[in-house]
Order: C-alpha cells, then structure tokens, then sequence
C-alpha cells in the first residue's frame, strides 16, 4: 500500500525524488515503530508514544513535524480508500523546537569560494563547476532545481539574462542570472559538447557524459571548498542562504527575494531578515562608541 501512496505522489502530484525518498524512509520508520501492529490497526495513542519515542531518542521537533506529515498524507490516502475510518494523526502537534538561522557565508568568505586560483584537475571540470557555483550564487537555485536544468536553459540565460527552473510543487519561475554567473555559463558552453553524451539533454553532465547528479555536485562543491580553506562545511543550500542574505542586505526588498526562491509565503523568506539583522548588530558593535569595549 504505501509504495502505491508513493507512485501516486509522484506520477499524479508530480512530488520531487527527494520528496518520495523522504516520505519512504518516514514511512519505514512507521513501520519499524509498529513492528507486529499493522499500519491500519493504529490508533492516536500509539503514534503519540512514537513521537515521544522519537523526540527522547534526539530527534528534533522539526524533523518529527516532517515524519509526522509524511504519515497524517499516509492515513489520509487510507481512508479515502477506504481503507481504515480515522486517521490517528489527526490533532497530534510535533514538539516545537527553537528556529535554528539557515546557515549563509560571510560576503568576503562567498567571493573566495568563487574564485578559482588554485583549483586542481581538468580544466573543463574546474570550468563546469564554476559555472555551476556562480549559478547557485547568483540564482539562488535548490541543488535539485540546478541538477535538473537542460542545456537550453544556457541558451536563455546567455541571450536574455534570466533562467527558467521548475520549483517545487511544479511550479515555474523566472531568475534573474548575474553577470559573473553569465561568463562562467558562456565558458562552460565552450567545454560542454567534448564531455557531453551525444544527444544527452543535460546542462551539467558528468566526465561519463550524463547529467550530474546531485551528490556528485555537492561533493564537488565541498572539494571546493577545502581547496579554498574556507572554515566552514560548504553545501549547495547554503550558497542560497548566501543568495537571499547578501540581496536583502543590498536591497532590503523582502518581496523580490521571496519570489526569486520560489517561496509560496513570506514567512518562510522573513528568516533572512535575522540573518540581516545579525549582520546590523556585528557593525553596530564594531563601530558605535557606546558599543565598544574598551581594553582593560
């Protein structure tokens, strides 16, 4: 039952891999909790001692809220199908856990990533990475959306300056791309045809000449950063926390933001204002006289 739920999400509400995979591994974590009960059997009071289970095992409420929704859409297809007559998820509230910031590189530390002195190995891999890292940076692009872009989205993005990707949920939009990530796109368009497969679709592809998946690009992305001795672990979303940060910090247009991530609610782009305010506090205390201490 549960991998024709998951068919259905897939072919029917066109629901990313990611998204399936997650559903899956939340499902079976359901099941191992259950062990000899079925699902149809359980009720409200098992899946409040689950989640209790979860929570004191460390799990935090964010993660729990997630499993928690996989199951409560699981029950939901079940009874439509009439298939048990009450969904035990229903009332049950996660545990909450405190807002955790998105983690976004400092401005000096995002343009040393960039930078690509030093970088080892064939030069049309260094040359489709950085064409790839600039994108990220530019567009604040999710590593699915960059993985799964075809090589006409170049052709736009050369000739008018934007780039089209298909966001979760299906949904379309329309970035802008900069001017650095348009010479390291153009670049790369140069180097693409001796790796690409004959006929192959993808604008990133592999040494073997198929598109590049998304754990080869956050491997590359992380080798990067070593490369550049940066401080921190680099992965493709905090290129878009950087993105979303460093344009409110310029721009302070909270809307413009929100629809270049591809959020349905500003609530989930108001965040950034944190990371913003963060940012106005570090100057605050650097540079007000009645902020600085004074050495003892």
């Amino acid at each position: 039952m549960i991998e024709t739920w998951l068919a259905e999400l897939a072919n029917q509400r066109r629901q990313s891999p990611h998204t399936i995979s997650n559903y899956r591994r939340d499902l079976q974590k359901l099941q191992e909790l259950a062990a000899s009960t079925p699902l149809a059997e359980l009720r409200v009071h098992h899946i409040r001692r689950f989640l209790a289970q979860l929570h004191a095992g460390g799990l935090s409420g964010r993660s729990l809220g997630r499993m928690l929704s996989a199951w409560r859409g699981y029950f939901a297809w079940l009874g439509k199908n009439d298939a048990i007559e009450a969904n035990p998820c229903t009332g049950i509230r996660p545990p909450k856990s405190p807002k955790r910031l998105p983690d976004a590189l400092p401005v000096d530390e995002a343009m040393r990533l960039l930078e690509t002195d030093g970088a080892l190995g064939d030069e049309r891999l260094i040359c489709r990475d950085q064409a790839m890292f600039e994108l990220l940076y530019s567009s604040g692009l999710r590593l699915a959306e960059l993985a799964a872009l075809d090589v006409e989205a170049l052709e736009i993005a050369l000739n008018e300056g934007e780039i089209r990707v298909l966001g979760k949920r299906s949904k379309t939009r329309i970035i802008p791309v900069g001017s650095k990530a348009r010479e390291a796109l153009a670049a790369w368009m140069a180097q693409r045809a001796s790796l690409a497969a004959l006929e192959e679709k993808a604008l990133f592809v592999s040494q073997r000449g198929g598109r590049l998946s998304p754990r080869a690009i956050e491997e590359r992305l992380k080798q990067r950063a070593l490369q550049q001795r940066l401080p921190v672990h680099v992965h493709p979303h905090m290129l878009r926390h950087s993105f979303a940060s460093h344009v409110l910090q310029s721009s302070g247009d909270l809307r413009a933001v929100q629809d270049m991530l591809g959020h349905a609610s500003i609530a989930s782009t108001q965040i950034y204002t944190h990371l913003d305010f963060q940012h106005l506090a570090k100057v605050y205390d650097t540079a007000h006289p009645r902020a600085r201490r004074k050495d003892k």
